[in-house]
This record gives C-alpha cells, sequence and structure tokens, in this order.
C-alpha cells in the first residue's frame, strides 16, 4: 500500500459520492479506487446513514489522491476551490471539457471554468496561456486576456493568432 499523501482534496457530496468517482474515472484515464469504507451502526444518531451505505471513497485522478465522503445535505460546493487541469494540447482541453461539461449548466462555463454535473469546479487550462497572459508586451497581454474573457473552453490556438496580429 502506497504512504497516503500529507494533504489531499475530500470532496463531500449529500449521497451520490459513488456516481461522481465512477464519473470522474470515466473521464480520467489513469485513475483508480484505491479504498472504500462504510456506515456502521456506530454513530448514526449523528451520520443518520443507513448501515452499508458508502462513507468514504479514496481515488486516485492522473496521480492526484482525493477522498470523496457521502456525509449528508448540510454542505455544498462552491467556485472557491476549483482542480485546475493543465492541458498540453488544444485535443486535450477539448478532451476534458467534453467529458466533464456533460450535464453540468453552461452557465457555470467561462474562461475555462466550469461546474461539472455534481458541482465540483474545475479548471481547463491550455499551457502557455499564463505565458500570453503575462507577456512583457502590455498590448499582447491585454489582447490574451480580452480573448479569454469572451470564452467559455480556451480555444489557445485562436488566443495565439490574436496576439501574432497585435
Amino acid at each position: 500500500m502506497l504512504k497516503p499523501r500529507k494533504i489531499r482534496p475530500c470532496l463531500w457530496f449529500d449521497t451520490n459520492a459513488e456516481e461522481a468517482v465512477a464519473f470522474y474515472l470515466s473521464v480520467f484515464p489513469a485513475s483508480a479506487i484505491t479504498r472504500m469504507t462504510r456506515y456502521g451502526e456506530a454513530g448514526r444518531e449523528v451520520h443518520h446513514m443507513e448501515p452499508g451505505t458508502v462513507m468514504t471513497i479514496e481515488f486516485e485522478l492522473e496521480g492526484e489522491s482525493f477522498i470523496a465522503l457521502n456525509g449528508g445535505p448540510a454542505f455544498q460546493f462552491t467556485e472557491a476551490v476549483s482542480f485546475e487541469i493543465d492541458c498540453d494540447t488544444q485535443a486535450e482541453v477539448d478532451f476534458y471539457w467534453e467529458r466533464l461539461t456533460v450535464g453540468s449548466d453552461p452557465a457555470s462555463q467561462r474562461c475555462g471554468w466550469l461546474r461539472d454535473q455534481f458541482g465540483v469546479s474545475w479548471q481547463v487550462v491550455p499551457v502557455g496561456l499564463m505565458d500570453l497572459l503575462t507577456d512583457p508586451d502590455l498590448k499582447k497581454a491585454q489582447v490574451a486576456m480580452t480573448a479569454m474573457l469572451e470564452m467559455q473552453k480556451i480555444d489557445i490556438v485562436a488566443i495565439r493568432q490574436l496576439v501574432a496580429q497585435a
């Protein structure tokens, strides 16, 4: 068994952690469930879950460790926390964008950010975007920023073309 990471995110779901983890495993090629725990009778007056219900699922996506918790309806996800996916190519941006936006609200999609069908926020970011946004030529940096702000899914090729024309 691998040594657990010192810090890893715990995602609090109402009762659909299994569904969410299955979805994430279908999106990220290098992924796996590493451990699962279930609620028992102990503490039922606190957790209110049926014995046998999944409590936590430990899983990995692209080598990063996560925990999904069926914790009940007390908390909801917000965009205050998001997970960034650094993509080497536009094809990779397209791959993750197409999969993570399934069942999501298009109104939540802006500047490479999206909220998936479970309410978790993601940033699908092409490598090189930050270089364009911080170009020493302020005019080029502003062209890149303006273009990005008008996009839902980031199109790095289109931004590069606009910057080259500036």
